[in-house]
C-alpha cells in the first residue's frame, strides 16, 4: 500500500499521506506509475467530458492541458525544460549539462522547447476534443507513465545523489513487470487501435534515452519528467493520427 501512496505523493499534488517513507517504498512505487497515469486519465475525461458541450475544442483541449499540469504541479513540465537548457548550453560536455540541469531557473532554450511542447499537446487534446475521442485521455497519461517507469528499471542514474537515485536504485525488473501488466491492460480494454501508438511512443520514448544516456552516463530525475511529457505528446499524437 505504501508503495502506490508513494507513486500519487511524488507523481501528482494529489493530497495523498506524504508521511516517511524508504527507499525500498519509493523503489517499488514506479510500478505504480501507470496507475497513477489511469487516475489522471480519468480526472482529464471528466473535465473534458463536463467543457465538451460548452466549449470550443481548443479551449476544452488548453483547459485539460492545465488541469494535468496542476494535477502534476508542472514537475514533468520543470523537468523537460531542464533537459533542454542543459544540452543546448553544455555543448557536449556531461559535467556542464548536469550542472545546467540541477539550476532551478528556466533559459531561453528551455523556454522555447516547452512553448513548442504545449502548443502541440494542447494542438492534439483540441483535436481529440473535437473528435470526442475522450478514449486517448485515459490512455496517454497511462503510456507514457508505463514507459518512464521501464526507464527507472533499465537505466543507470546519472547522478550520485538526488530523489531520482532512491527510484532507480531500488527498482527490480518485477516493477517494470508490474508497470506492464497494468498498462497492457488496459489497452487491451481499450482496444487494439491504441497498440500501434502505444508502440510507436515506447519507440520514441527508449529512443530518447537511450540518446540521453550517451550524453549524460545515464538518466537523472529531469529526464524522467522530461520523458514523461515526450512520451504524452507523442501517444496523443499518434492517437489523433490512428
Amino acid at each position: 500500500m505504501k508503495a502506490v501512496v508513494a507513486a500519487f505523493a511524488f507523481l501528482t499534488r494529489l493530497p495523498v499521506w506524504r508521511g516517511p517513507l524508504r527507499d525500498q517504498d519509493l523503489g517499488r512505487a514506479v510500478g505504480f506509475f501507470p496507475l497513477v497515469g489511469l487516475v489522471l486519465g480519468l480526472a482529464l475525461t471528466g473535465v473534458a467530458a463536463a467543457l465538451g458541450h460548452l466549449a470550443t475544442p481548443w479551449l476544452v483541449g488548453t483547459l485539460v492541458a492545465a488541469a494535468l499540469a496542476g494535477l502534476t504541479g508542472g514537475l514533468h513540465l520543470d523537468g523537460f525544460a531542464d533537459v533542454f537548457d542543459g544540452l543546448a548550453g553544455g555543448r557536449g560536455d556531461r559535467a556542464r549539462t548536469l550542472e545546467i540541469m540541477r539550476d532551478s531557473r528556466i533559459g531561453a532554450q528551455g523556454a522555447a522547447a516547452l512553448a513548442l511542447l504545449l502548443i502541440a499537446k494542447v494542438a492534439a487534446l483540441a483535436e481529440v476534443a473535437q473528435r470526442r475521442d475522450l478514449l486517448v485521455l485515459l490512455a496517454f497519461p497511462t503510456v507514457s507513465r508505463w514507459l518512464v517507469a521501464l526507464l527507472v528499471v533499465w537505466f543507470p542514474y546519472a547522478r550520485a545523489e538526488g530523489l531520482g537515485r532512491a527510484f532507480n536504485g531500488e527498482a527490480r525488473p518485477v516493477q517494470a513487470a508490474i508497470a506492464s501488466g497494468i498498462a497492457v491492460v488496459l489497452l487491451i480494454v481499450l482496444g487494439a487501435s491504441f497498440l500501434l501508438p502505444a508502440l510507436g511512443t515506447a519507440a520514441v520514448v527508449v529512443a530518447f534515452a537511450f540518446w540521453l544516456h550517451r550524453r549524460l552516463g545515464g538518466l537523472t530525475g529531469d529526464v524522467y519528467g522530461a520523458a514523461i511529457e515526450l512520451g504524452e505528446v507523442v501517444m496523443l499524437v499518434l492517437c489523433t493520427l490512428r
